[in-house]
């Protein structure tokens, strides 16, 4: 099978992965919203960014360097898996005993449990990493959706069920620890690869060499991305802190995981035209036209629509994250950009100026955070939005000269799509604000107009985009009909 078509039949089985997934995964969370107090999400909120760096810690970015490794050999294998349960193993402890210091921090002694037992998933995933690595290397994502969806659906139901009966935060945990089991598990039944005893120092400083700048920056990007959850936590209160988090759940799970779709795929398959400019710019000029004709409409479209969202699908407690939601969704239309272009230094090896881009945007971040701070949180997310923004100029600039892709020629690509999505998702808002309708009909009617306007228009307008969508779609359904 070519690369470009294992690419394209990578990508639409990542993103089935994705939308099955994720549509899994926004039907339990919607369901635990209704049982779950504010509160539960604002402890969950207070742990995450800790958790999360302990799992970056645990991966210490040997996953990016096994998939960007074109020869790699069982002792490359090896030497990662052992020292990726070493580096668990570390992380563990070292969460483990911080947890009372994190607790006092907020002053929330439940925290020092629920940091201990949450930790676990961190000793099971690293048990994941080189099969889930191989599988991203060899573009099987057919084999990750058997893998996944199990385990979102039968840990989704303990949550819910759970939480229907009172248990509060601990559902959430559950949640997190069940599913982790699950996909370990069924990920080592495919039997893809086993370890054996040989390992090498000379593997384990090439890969920790590539792995480690990339660690750094993704340590850097976790920070900071929490940063704000770390903020308005320790200032406002665990209610607050629960909305916002919950917010940017309800994000990312449109956002987010779409756009690890195309990177996961497209990284290892660009990976290979590393040594050729010309056709890793075609590459990416596909891809961010056709991620971005995607995601900016979805993100403007669930803005506009988020109040009749809220209010149908959940509880009245709920209503506060409707404004949260909304800028963090205008924020989030220059993350798939942001993923891109960081993307393209990664298949270049240039990870030292990854580091180096990354600590330049956090202090401009942290500058912005301390100015909004004493604003409140609203303008907390209004500063979020224009560091998202202006984080884009460093981004591209560094990426376009790898590859001659500079910034005017990204813009072009992606503007159209951008004042195309943005103006019917300004008038979508109106419409819901001046008309009083049932949240039902709002978010039928407009939603659907919304999509059909903006297909027609496209159509009509010539935007590049959707014919590259409609070519790809057809040259998939053809070859799998042959």
């Amino acid at each position: 099978m070519s690369l470009a078509k294992k690419t394209t039949v990578g990508i639409i089985w990542n993103f089935a992965e994705m939308m099955s997934k994720r549509g899994i995964s926004i039907v339990i969370t919607l369901l635990l919203a209704r049982f779950l107090a504010p509160d539960d999400y604002g402890l969950i909120a207070m742990m995450s960014v800790f958790t999360a760096v302990a799992t970056e810690a645990m991966e210490s970015g040997f996953r990016q360097a096994l998939i960007r490794k074109s020869d790699a050999k069982q002792v490359d294998f090896n030497t990662a898996f052992y020292t990726n349960i070493i580096l668990a193993i570390l992380a563990y402890l070292a969460l483990f005993a911080s947890a009372p210091l994190i607790s006092t921090f907020y002053g929330e002694p439940r925290l020092t449990l629920l940091i201990r037992v949450v930790g676990i998933t961190i000793l099971i995933s690293s048990l994941q990493v080189v099969q889930s690595s191989i599988l991203t290397r060899e573009l099987k994502f057919k084999a990750q959706l058997q893998v996944t969806i199990p385990a979102t659906i039968i840990s989704g139901i303990i949550a819910v069920i759970m939480a229907y009966h009172g248990f509060g935060v601990w559902a959430l945990i559950a949640q997190m620890v069940v599913s982790s089991i699950l996909i370990t598990f069924s990920i080592w039944s495919l039997k893809l690869w086993r370890p054996t005893r040989e390992v090498s120092r000379e593997s384990f400083n090439e890969m920790y060499s590539f792995g480690s700048k990339i660690f750094l920056s993704n340590l850097l990007g976790i920070v900071f991305e929490n940063l704000y959850v770390i903020v308005i936590a320790k200032i406002f209160t665990t209610a607050v802190a629960g909305h916002y988090f919950f917010a940017k759940k309800i994000r990312d799970m449109t956002l987010t995981q779409f756009v690890k779709t195309i990177q996961v795929v497209t990284y290892p398959a660009l990976a290979t035209l590393q040594n050729d400019d010309v056709a890793l710019k075609s590459g990416y000029r596909k891809i961010i036209r056709v991620t971005t004709y995607l995601v900016f409409p979805g993100m403007g479209f669930l803005a506009a629509l988020a109040e009749p969202f809220f209010v149908l699908m959940l509880n009245i407690k709920w209503i506060p994250a409707v404004p949260y939601l909304q800028l963090l969704c205008i924020g989030g239309l220059m993350y798939p950009l942001h993923s891109i272009n960081m993307n393209i230094l990664q298949i270049k090896g240039r990870s030292d100026l990854l580091l180096y881009l990354e600590v330049f945007k956090k202090i401009f971040t942290v500058i912005i955070l301390l100015t909004t701070v004493k604003y409140g949180v609203i303008a907390i997310l209004v500063g979020q939005v224009i560091a998202s923004f202006l984080s884009y100029i460093p981004n591209s600039y560094f990426s376009g000269k790898m590859i001659n892709y500079p910034s005017s020629e990204q813009m072009s690509d992606f503007v159209p799509s951008l004042i195309l999505s943005g103006t019917i998702s300004i008038a979508i808002y109106f419409a819901v604000s001046t008309l009083v309708l049932p949240a039902y009909i709002e978010l039928l009617l407009f939603g659907a107009l919304a999509v059909i306007v903006y297909i027609g228009a496209s159509y009509i307008l010539k935007v590049e985009a959707i014919y590259i969508i409609y070519h790809l779609i057809k040259g998939t359904l053809k070859k799998r009909h042959q």
